[in-house]
């Protein structure tokens, strides 16, 4: 399920409403081990506004 959340947001890429919709909802998803793999993949994949964006999303589901 990871390989494929991964590549949906890379094809949403282009529109940050859209990836920010489609992270939230593929949170849901996954294992928590895979949310950590996730986030590691994501801050390494993403950089400027949509590392706000991931940091948002990501700390507002762990809570």
């Amino acid at each position: 399920m990871l390989e494929y959340v991964k590549t949906i947001l890379q094809k949403v890429s282009f529109d940050m409403l859209l990836f920010s919709k489609e992270l939230q909802k593929s949170i849901n998803w996954l294992t928590e081990n895979e949310k950590v793999e996730l986030r590691v993949w994501l801050n390494s994949s993403f950089t400027g506004e949509y590392k706000a964006v991931i940091k948002e999303i990501l700390d507002n589901k762990a809570a």
